[in-house]
């Protein structure tokens, strides 16, 4: 009540704006022939040194332009990219090219080119929808849960602009250290659960006691047999999928009232702090205190509905597509697959879902539920001549 209760962080003071640095052309191929990935978009320069590995579109694509003009880029093909990426872009900047340094790139007819690059100052690129969230609506050097309720009706748009920081939730050290996870830390948790829950399930099967619908009659129960378990895991890591794809879609994505301070908090507890900060590698996975809590529950379910020996070999299943997806889902925002593969068009699609398509492309592991229910992502007319 107390946090509910206290008010909404004030405004920080303007600060004088800093006049942008000028790089001279020399200066641009010194720092890339060091190992600098910079780019230009017309006059204004960028560093992507720490962004080149996480690029949707391959790390290569990135090194293979430094030093050039990325402005064509931007608009494709192989891809437009989005409003949100261009202000992702923005956080990469690093100042000016003297004029007459940078290389000739087509201007409108009707501007320019010094007139258009006095018209963009060192800020957002004006295409963008200029919000000025970061430095109105939340105090980054305090914890955001309890301030991310007050955002009221302007926290959907200011979640869904996503920024290269990382995120604190809690005052607490020892709750905010159990809201963060290794990605191998859940793998090294629930792996070994999976292998002793298995061979729990198979052993348990192999005695031949094991029977479906015995609950409701004797006479024309089934036999489930020990040969059945690799079939009724596969089922389960299938029901996961599933179960991955209607969570993100029905939970993680539903809209909170606008008015109800607890609902928007929840929500950025569950999955609008991802949304905000994708590529922090300590949210990319489930922590294992919470993740027990929903597996639990899950099993719970499953030993209601079936024999018990069955709901545990279909939950076992569940459990290895859980951690599937977690390691997925980790690789898909921080690693860096080879193109033409299926990771990388696994990533590419992801990285829509946060940059421009919250409201499509649910589906993690899979595009396979997306198709189903009609929520898949078009691609772009480039992208399939790409």
């Amino acid at each position: 009540m107390a946090a509910a209760a206290a008010a909404p962080p004030a405004p920080a003071a303007a600060a004088p704006p800093v006049p942008p640095r000028s790089f001279t052309a020399s200066e641009v191929r010194a720092r890339c022939a060091r190992g600098a990935c910079l780019v230009r978009c017309r006059r204004r320069l960028y560093d992507l040194s720490g962004f080149a590995r996480l690029h949707p579109g391959g790390e290569q694509l990135l090194w293979c332009r430094a030093g050039t003009d990325v402005s064509d880029a931007l608009d494709g093909p192989p891809h437009r990219h989005s409003a949100n990426a261009r202000r992702w872009l923005e956080q990469y900047y690093v100042g000016e090219m003297e004029p007459g340094e940078e290389q000739s790139h087509p201007e409108p007819a009707d501007e320019p080119a010094e007139d258009a690059a006095a018209q963009t100052p060192a800020r957002m690129d004006p295409r963008c929808k200029t919000v000025d969230v970061e430095k109105d609506l939340v105090d980054w050097q305090k914890p955001l849960l309890w301030q991310v309720g007050y955002l009221g009706e302007k926290y959907d748009e200011w979640m869904h602009q996503p920024v290269d920081r990382p995120i604190r939730l809690f005052h607490s050290d020892i709750l905010e250290s159990l809201s963060k996870t290794a990605w191998y830390v859940a793998f090294m948790v629930w792996v070994p659960v999976v292998l002793y829950l298995s061979w729990v399930s198979y052993t348990s099967l192999a005695q031949g006691n094991t029977r479906l619908f015995s609950s409701f009659t004797t006479e024309y129960s089934i036999p489930v047999h020990k040969y059945y378990f690799p079939f009724i895991f596969l089922l389960g890591m299938f029901l996961w999928s599933l179960l991955e794809y209607l969570i993100h879609r029905f939970v993680f994505h539903m809209k909170p009232p606008a008015s109800n301070y607890y609902l928007i908090t929840l929500h950025f507890l569950l999955h609008g702090q991802h949304h905000k900060s994708p590529f922090d590698s300590s949210r990319l996975v489930f922590p294992p205190v919470p993740a027990s809590l929903v597996l639990g529950f899950l099993y719970g379910v499953m030993r209601l509905l079936l024999p018990e020996v069955l709901g545990l070999s279909l939950f076992v299943g569940s459990l290895c597509g859980y951690i599937t997806y977690d390691m997925i889902h980790y690789y898909l925002h921080y690693g860096s697959p080879k193109k033409g593969t299926y990771l990388y068009g696994l990533k590419a699609y992801h990285v829509k879902h946060h940059f421009e398509h919250q409201k499509a492309g649910f589906g993690v592991s899979t595009r396979f539920w997306d198709y189903r229910f009609r929520t898949f992502i078009p691609e772009e007319p480039c992208e399939k001549e790409d």
